[in-house]
This record gives C-alpha cells, structure tokens and sequence, in this order.
C-alpha cells in the first residue's frame, strides 16, 4: 500500500481499508480503562457519546500514542518547561493508553525523559493545525545561524545533515531564554529553503542590512545579535567549498560553538529571519513488549490478551530520532500487534 497527502492521507487510505474489511469505528470515544482480571484482558471502558459502557473483547491493540499532550505527563517526566513547549498534533495524545495498562501492572520501559520535538513555528496554536499541517516546522537552520534572547548562537547548526538532528534541536530551542530563537539566512540560501518557509502564517522579518535586521528580532538583544553575526562572518572557512548536498566541511573556526558544514557568511541581502519554539511530536517512554506485539507486565510475564503498537511503545528512541522511524515503528508494530491480537482471539480458552 502507498499512500499520498502526508498524514491525513494515510489515514484516510487506511480508513477505507478497514471500513471495506468491516472494521466498526468509533468516534467520540474515550477509552477510560482497561478491563481485566486473573485470566489476562477481556476489554474496555469506554466513555462513548456521554455514556460509560463495558465492551468485551477477546483481545485489545493499545495504539493511543503518547503523553505528548499531557502537560502534567511532559512536566513530571520530561522536565521543568515543557509545559510550555508547542504540541505539534493531536489535543488527544494524553498518555491514555500507558496508563491504563500500566494500572493493571505493565512494565514501563525505554527513556521515560525523553521526546521528538523540533523548531517549529514561535507563534503557531498550541496544538497542531490541520489546515497548515507540517508547515510550522521550520528545518532549513543548517543554512543558516540560530540567535537566542541573548543574541547568541547556542548549538551547531551544522553538526549534521537535518535528518538526523531536527528532532533532538527542539529540546535545545526550549531551554534556551524564552523558549525561542531566531533563524537567520541571506539571499545566497533564502531561494534553498523548505517549502515551509514561504506559509502565509509564519513569523518573519526581513530587512536589506544587518542594522536594520538586528532590532527587528523581537525579544532579542540586538547589539548582541549584531556582534554574533558579524564574528560568526569572520570565522566561516570560505576557502572550502559550500555544497549542501554532502557534509561540505565548510565550518566556521575559531567560535566558542562551531558550525561543523554549510558555513556561509551572512552578508548578502537581502536578509531574513524565522522565529521558532519547541514543537514535540511524540514521547519516547512508553510500554514494554515482546516480539509478538504482547506487553509484558512488571515481573517479566505477558499480560493475556493485550497488545500495543506505535508511539506508547518504549525502548525504540533515546536521545534522538533518525527521520521517518516513527511511521516505519508504527507499521511494522501495528501489523505485528494486529496479527498477534487476531491469533490470540482465535484461539480456544
């Protein structure tokens, strides 16, 4: 199966599928427990249109993501704030599902701190919009600098190609003053940016000289921010050439931080700069289960009849995120739950 339109694409393709295999959905629907005795998972609690109803099953797939948007949830484990931090989907991903099966005794596992967040849009809803989609995110910084509140660069935005960085950055943007900061490009790379870049809801300044540029940035020290760029000019290795389709080695030497590729001097307008906060996408802590899909409980033993899939999952990230895993762990742990939980049904008790 291939599906096209991003995110509401695939669930659309998807929805087809299971109404044409007869699969009964159910919206307006908040699973409140699991039940369970002895003998394992016989079903689920479900708030459904204002009514508490008890719907037997002989199995149950958990594939309720995470507590991304979970305040309370992201404070406790990931830390101090990331109350604040932008949840770039779903109101809905409050952690439901972990801790229905962790109240009937499964084992928590994999980094319980840690979460997918990225740059995303500084002034963008608190929760994601699916009007404009993926397009608060904001992944064209290894063009170009980013400036915090004290007008200071604060990571490498070279380190490595985007794919392997965007998801770990937006932890760094979040503890930076204000929890925000400020991308800045010039004409020789604003033709490169992402598509994303050129949204009509976006937070944007533009200006024909660095003096003007500088106090333009809202919330920054400009005099500062303008003494950054202009060192940060100094230092970039323009003897190497730039090419952003390999990690160039084109650096800027000599800095407190560096930029390890893709160092251009910022001195071309006219100039262009991006504000951007902590979007999270998806926590990594999460459930413990077995090569079957089956959760495992707190001594080591499945928990009958009961399986998950997807972001509730622990134990697949830590500490970063290389692109496109997530749907690939969704995919292949959602047709191994789905499998297992349909064996499991079928067989006599």
């Amino acid at each position: 199966m291939e599906a096209w339109g991003g995110g509401p694409g695939l669930v659309e393709a998807l929805t087809k599928i299971a109404r044409k295999d007869g699969v009964a959905i159910a919206y307006g629907a908040h699973a409140l427990s699991l039940l369970a005795d002895d003998d394992g998972v016989k079903g689920v609690r479900v708030k459904h249109n204002g009514k508490t109803v008890e719907v037997a099953t002989k199995s149950v797939v958990l594939a309720a993501g995470g507590f991304q948007a979970n305040a309370e949830m992201r404070t406790r484990y990931l830390g101090p704030l990331w109350e604040l931090a932008k949840v770039r989907g779903t109101r809905f991903n409050t952690g439901d599902g972990i801790r229905m099966a962790l109240d009937i005794g499964a084992m928590p596992t994999g980094n319980w701190s840690g979460a997918h967040a990225v740059g995303w849009d500084r002034n963008a809803p608190e929760f994601g919009d699916l009007a404009v989609g993926d397009n608060f995110q904001k992944h064209s910084y290894p063009l170009g600098i980013m400036i915090n509140a004290n007008g200071e660069r604060f990571v490498d935005e070279g380190a490595d190609f985007r794919n392997y960085t965007y998801a770990k950055y937006g932890r760094v943007i979040l503890m930076q003053p204000g929890q925000f900061a400020w991308q800045v490009f010039d004409n020789k790379v604003i033709p490169m940016l992402r598509d994303e870049y050129r949204i009509k809801k976006v937070t944007k300044v533009r200006a024909d000289t660095l003096e003007e540029l500088a106090p333009k940035l809202d919330n920054v020290d400009a005099a500062k921010a303008l003494e950054t760029i202009k060192t940060y000019n100094k230092a970039v290795m323009t003897e190497v050439p730039f090419d952003p389709n390999v990690k160039d080695g084109r650096g800027a030497r000599g800095l407190v931080i560096p930029k390890s590729n893709w160092a251009n001097r910022i001195d071309e307008p006219p100039f262009e700069a991006y504000a951007v906060t902590c979007g999270i996408t998806f926590t990594f802590g999460g459930l413990k289960i077995d090569t079957g899909a089956q959760v495992i409980d707190t001594e080591g033993a499945p928990i009958p009849g009961l399986f998950a899939a997807g972001e509730l999952v622990g134990g697949l990230f830590y500490f970063n995120y290389p692109g496109g895993t997530g749907l690939m762990n969704g995919a292949v742990f959602g047709r191994i739950a789905g499998a297992s939980a349909g064996e499991w049904a079928t067989q006599p008790r």
